[in-house]
C-alpha cells in the first residue's frame, strides 16, 4: 500500500508543478504538461512491477495509438473558448470528442491489425 501511495504522490506532484508553472508561464506549463511524463512514469511503474519486455512493448505501442485520438481535444477546446464557450462546457465537449475517438479507435484498430 505504501508503494501505491508513493506512486500516486510522485505522479500528483508532477501534475501540480505543471499547473503551478502554467499560472505564471502558460506556454512553459503547457510544455511540461505535454511531455509524456505520465506515460514514462507509467512505464517505469509497470516495469518495476512486471519486467516483461513483451508486455511493455504492447503497452507502449497501445499508448501511441491512444494518444492520436486524444490530440483533437487540444484543438477543439481552445477553438471553443475563443468562440466564447464556457470553460466547463468546452472541456466537456473536448472529453466527449476524445471518448468518441477512443471508441472509434478500438472499433477500427483491430481491423488494421492493431492490438489495443
Amino acid at each position: 500500500m505504501l508503494y501505491l501511495a508513493i506512486k500516486a504522490a510522485i505522479s500528483g506532484v508532477i501534475v501540480a508543478i505543471a499547473s503551478e508553472v502554467a499560472k505564471r508561464y502558460p506556454g512553459f506549463g503547457a510544455l511540461i504538461a505535454s511531455l509524456p511524463l505520465v506515460s514514462v512514469l507509467g512505464m517505469m511503474w509497470l516495469w518495476r512491477d512486471k519486467p516483461d519486455t513483451g508486455n511493455m512493448a504492447a503497452h507502449v505501442g497501445a499508448t501511441f495509438w491512444f494518444v492520436l485520438p486524444s490530440l483533437p481535444m487540444f484543438l477543439l477546446i481552445p477553438m471553443l473558448l475563443k468562440a466564447g464557450w464556457n470553460f466547463w462546457v468546452a472541456l466537456a465537449a473536448g472529453c466527449v470528442l476524445t471518448i468518441a475517438l477512443y471508441l472509434l479507435m478500438t472499433a477500427i484498430g483491430p481491423r488494421f491489425g492493431l492490438r489495443l
